[in-house]
């Protein structure tokens, strides 16, 4: 399976960021993101964004209402580790990761004694970053508490190309320099982190992840009307726990994790009516909670044989109402799933991986999950590895696609996928440098896909069409060494992907049918050099997205 790790000296220099920013800049995940602060969702080898699942130590944090992440909400400073599972391999993590799964992770230094750090950065447009951080602790007890705040005004200005003004001495139509005002947002949080080395092979784990955030939503840049006609805002309460157990025998390993999301969304939009001020057109208050439970067990026999076991248990409760119309909907929803991996190798060369996943979800069960892959060294004491793997995939539509008022389709079918990839991996160690790449193919083809269009009542609603085919390339580079006194660094990313509707069209439109997907980019890439001397370090960053029709730099 293809699975990629981000550096962590990529994490430190992007430590006053957005995890939005980090992926958009060092992985193959394309990120679609309304402006620094704003909403940004991941479209992973050319699926929705719900189709990306994404796991906090361990814990899934999609939101249960639209079955996505937003992550403009989570920052870099919170990160130690980030690995990315690459289609198939996200059923190793759980079921609905048709394009990937995505694992932020926290860890204990267990050399530290005593440290401690402070960051800071000013920024145009009325930008405050603060970062504090402070670690105790000795060889069995670690602690480690984060705290940060981040805030814009996030006022530039911009040619507003979505208005045009006629000129009155030539009468060609002049676009205006506007101002994104009412984008201001502001994001603040505490992570608190305890390590405890219970005994021999034993470790325990209580981690904490508090935050909020609030933000103004700008007008559409096509809007023509006063300025103070209305406010557009969004609050966002999060509070994370969870506590784990691990334990390592010599072949063996046992894990517990258990674990709670709550999450309170307010979105708030004000219309000003003269001689009564400003009036709520909406306000909708959102709950959300997640209990979350974990087992595992992995064995390794001195036959070249690994297992691996695991039981979740997930429950789901959301409320959510709109005040000004009273609508809404309180549903629940629970979730057991049953996961077995087997791993046999052969002769150091061969390496043959079988796993199988079923889900029972609010008592209905869904047919298995397989997955059957393989990694063969084509040449011997060479890294240089050919990868492959054929999976199935199961997504069940989220609370908000089933229950939404109005709008929500409780007769909606799971998104059912196929999916196959084979890739080759290049390792090379020369003296000073070293080089890494690799390039996969991959094909998925995906039934009863869930899209909300506009429908004939006068409001949106989600449908299943019947097939979305998306296939394409990634390709990955990097290289480190030394030239002279001068240390390099250089890393690169490119994706071609092709996500094409062959879906009913009666429901979808004729018009496009056989087309790629709105807002997913037919090639995208970024590359990274970084130059290091005594301490100081230069750098260079280019990114590179072209949709259908547009390109962006």
């Amino acid at each position: 399976m293809k699975i990629s790790k981000v550096d962590s000296l990529i994490i430190h220099e992007k430590i006053n960021l957005s995890l939005s920013d980090l992926l958009s800049e060092n992985t193959a995940v394309f990120i679609k993101d309304h402006g620094r602060g704003a909403l940004a969702t991941a479209s992973f080898r050319g699926t929705a964004p719900s189709h990306t699942q994404v796991s906090w130590n361990g814990i899934n944090i999609n939101s249960p209402m639209a079955g996505m992440v937003d992550f403009s909400l989570i920052p870099v400073y919170i990160i130690d580790d980030l690995d990315i599972k690459h289609g198939t391999a996200s059923i190793a993590d759980r079921s609905g990761g048709i394009g990937g799964s995505i694992n932020i992770s926290n860890r204990a230094d267990w050399n530290n004694r005593l440290s401690g750090k402070y960051i800071q950065g000013l920024g145009s447009f009325s930008s405050f970053d603060e970062f504090l951080q402070f670690n105790a602790g000795n060889t069995r007890l670690q602690s480690k508490t984060r705290l940060y705040h981040n805030y814009s005004k996030n006022d530039y200005t911009f040619i507003n190309r979505g208005i045009g003004i006629p000129d009155p001495q030539t009468g060609l139509i002049v676009n205006p320099v506007d101002t994104n005002d009412k984008a201001s947002y502001r994001k603040y949080g505490l992570m608190q982190e305890l390590y405890l080395r219970a005994g021999t092979g034993d470790v325990v784990s209580l981690r904490y992840w508090g935050q909020g955030a609030s933000r103004s939503i700008p007008r559409a840049t096509s809007y023509e009307g006063p300025d103070n006609s209305n406010l557009n805002r969004q609050a966002d309460t999060d509070h994370r726990i969870t506590a784990g157990w691990k334990h390592f025998g010599d072949n063996s390993s046992i894990e517990l994790r258990t674990g709670y999301s709550f999450k309170e969304l307010n979105y708030i939009l004000e219309n000003i009516v003269h001689g009564m001020g400003f009036i709520p057109v909406i306000y909708s208050e959102s709950r959300q909670s997640v209990f979350s439970n974990h087992a595992a067990y992995s064995l390794e026999t001195g036959n070249g044989f690994s297992f691996r076991t695991g039981i979740d248990a997930n429950m789901y409760s959301v409320n959510t109402r709109d005040t000004v119309s009273n609508k809404g909907y309180d549903e629940q929803r629970s979730e057991f799933s049953l996961f077995l991996s087997v791993n046999r190798q052969f002769a150091e060369r061969l390496n043959l991986n079988m796993m199988l996943r079923r889900d029972l979800i609010d008592k209905k069960l869904s047919p298995f999950i397989p997955y059957l892959g393989f990694d063969l060294a084509l040449v011997k004491n060479r890294m240089l590895i050919l990868k492959g793997n054929i999976a199935g995939n199961y997504h069940h539509p989220s609370l908000n696609d089933l229950y939404w008022e109005p709008g929500g389709n409780p007769d909606l079918l799971p998104e059912r996928g196929y999916s196959m990839e084979m890739g080759l991996e290049y390792r090379k160690q020369l003296s000073s440098h070293r080089l890494e790449a690799g390039i996969t193919a991959y094909r998925s083809d995906i039934d009863n896909w869930i899209l909300w269009i506009p429908g004939y009542r006068g409001y949106w609603e989600p449908f299943n069409i019947s097939r979305v085919l998306s296939k394409g390339i990634e390709f990955n580079l990097a290289m480190e060494g030394k030239l002279g006194i001068i240390d390099y660094m250089m890393l690169g990313t490119y994706a071609f992907t092709s996500s094409v509707n062959y879906g009913d069209t009666g429901i979808w439109g004729d018009e496009s049918y056989g087309k790629q997907l709105v807002y997913v980019p037919l090639h995208s890439g970024n590359i990274m050099i970084k130059l290091l001397y005594r301490g100081f370090s230069l750098g260079w960053q280019h990114d590179y997205t072209l949709l259908e029709g547009m390109q962006i730099t």
